[in-house]
């Protein structure tokens, strides 16, 4: 994914959990209400990388709506509604 801005993720309405962790954007410029938090990792880590990007931004208005695999691989996506 390429670096993320916010501009990137108003677009794509996706961000990935390590942007979310490591308070790379600011989410209060984010236009819409949904947002998908993508987690990658091996090993089934993925799942808890997901989880604890959902949990630190249920603390900032947002609510987890839904954790779902993307295709076969290790990628989980939360997806996450502004409150």
């Amino acid at each position: 994914m390429p670096r993320e801005t916010i501009e990137f993720v108003a677009r794509s309405r996706v961000i990935t959990a390590t942007a979310v962790l490591q308070q790379l954007i600011d989410l209060r410029a984010y236009p819409h209400r949904h947002l998908a938090v993508a987690a990658y990792a091996a090993g089934g880590s993925s799942i808890s990388q997901a989880l604890a990007a959902a949990d630190f931004l249920s603390r900032t208005g947002w609510e987890l709506i839904n954790v779902t695999q993307v295709g076969s691989g290790n990628t989980m996506h939360a997806i996450m509604r502004r409150r």
